[in-house]
């Protein structure tokens, strides 16, 4: 087989050769495609032929699972309507990146139950499956213009090194593919860190891009909570918050993040690097708490997808969030359990502050005994 090379990187652009492997993946082709780990090469995974051919070309033996590509961490849900708090969050913070998880396939509504049943034998042989969304912006268009996922490997025979490069790829494969997809050198050139979860539970298979560490940021319950200008009102209710989740795990403020909680604070309109207000700084001296090393940091993408809850001062406030970020729309909810606001107490007097902290500090009380934290925590993170 003498396979079609295409350069991602040619001045004809990559539109044409996305649109090319779609059709060959639909014509149940072998491709090996890059990824920012390694080199891997796929098929659809909705054809037996298809797998069976990118089997043969792998030299995988019977047992030895092989991951699916999916689009999107939303998607992953179709695959595992299951997946847990810790699942969802690594997989919310982590995709598109070079993360792989594996889960429990034990699920009836799985669309993994409609493949054809040599393909579930070959992703799930033993009872859970490997999702993957490659931060390959080629690989996502594919993804997102096929009928369905893709069964996704490393482009290597079985036995041989993992592949940095298309060239490398080939060489292994010995020529056992239809087609190649050259977007050259891998960016990290490392494979991709595998976990398993059982429940909120973490098992580092293989420890790849993301480390031990990482894993244990991403697999964090993370609170924000956000107001305007992020110089009094949220700085004073994160303030609070670790006080009181410190006090319910019982360790210190500084130690909340070890024990599997982050609680940052935002704000709508903030500039980065401000400080809070000398009246906010005031009260929280009164309450033993410290916010001299504060440093306002304005809402951004990134943050609004790492939240597992937002919680805003004001309904203002969450409808911004909500029309700007309309897919988090089910993680933000108003700090006042009886939905009033709370009112913005800046050129105000030191008793209105303190008025405003005593507002914070009894709806965060309320919101912590609804919560039930230690349920929706990383139980352990275990292996590598």
């Amino acid at each position: 087989m003498h396979p079609v090379v295409l350069d991602l990187n040619s001045s004809d652009g990559s539109p044409d050769i996305v649109h090319r492997a779609v059709q060959a993946l639909a014509e149940d082709q072998v491709v090996i495609l890059p990824t920012e780990t390694v080199y891997g090469i796929a098929a659809n995974a909705c054809s037996e032929s298809a797998v069976a051919k990118l089997i043969e070309a792998k030299g995988r033996q019977a047992g030895h699972p092989l991951a699916l590509a999916v689009k999107s961490s939303d998607d992953a849900l179709d695959y595992v309507p299951d997946l847990s708090a810790v699942g969802q969050r690594l997989a919310r913070r982590c995709w598109p990146g070079p993360l792989t998880l594996v889960l429990n396939d034990s699920h009836e509504d799985s669309l993994i139950t409609r493949l054809p049943e040599s393909v579930r034998q070959a992703v799930v042989p033993n009872g859970t499956v490997g999702l993957r969304v490659p931060a390959n912006e080629a690989v996502l268009s594919i993804l997102r213009l096929s009928r369905g996922p893709l069964v996704l490997t490393s482009a290597n025979k079985t036995g041989d090194a993992e592949t940095y490069t298309a060239e490398a790829a080939l060489d292994s494969l010995e020529g056992k593919v239809d087609l190649v997809l050259d977007g050259g050198p891998s960016k990290y050139s490392q494979a991709s860190s595998v976990v398993k979860l059982q429940g909120n539970s973490i098992q580092v298979l293989r420890e790849g891009v993301i480390n031990h560490s990482a894993l244990q940021r991403f697999s964090n319950y993370l609170v924000l909570l956000v107001c305007t200008g992020n110089t009094c009102r949220s700085p004073m209710a994160e303030a609070l918050m670790r006080k009181r989740v410190s006090n319910l795990l019982g360790c210190g403020s500084e130690e909340i993040e070890q024990n599997g909680v982050m609680i940052m604070s935002a704000g709508i309109a903030a500039m980065s690097g401000g400080c809070s207000t000398p009246e906010a700084n005031a009260v929280m001296h009164g309450r033993g708490l410290d916010l001299s090393q504060h440093e306002t940091q304005p809402l951004t993408d990134r943050l609004v997808r790492f939240a597992d809850l937002i919680v805003t001062m004001t309904r203002g406030h969450r409808d911004a969030i909500v029309t700007n970020w309309p897919e988090a729309a089910d993680r933000v909810q108003l700090l006042c359990r009886d939905s009033s606001d709370v009112s913005d107490p800046i050129g105000g007097s030191q008793m209105l502050y303190e008025e405003c902290a005593n507002q914070i500090d009894q709806n965060l009380e309320l919101l912590l005994q609804e919560l039930s934290l230690p349920a929706v925590l990383c139980a352990g993170i275990t292996g590598t």
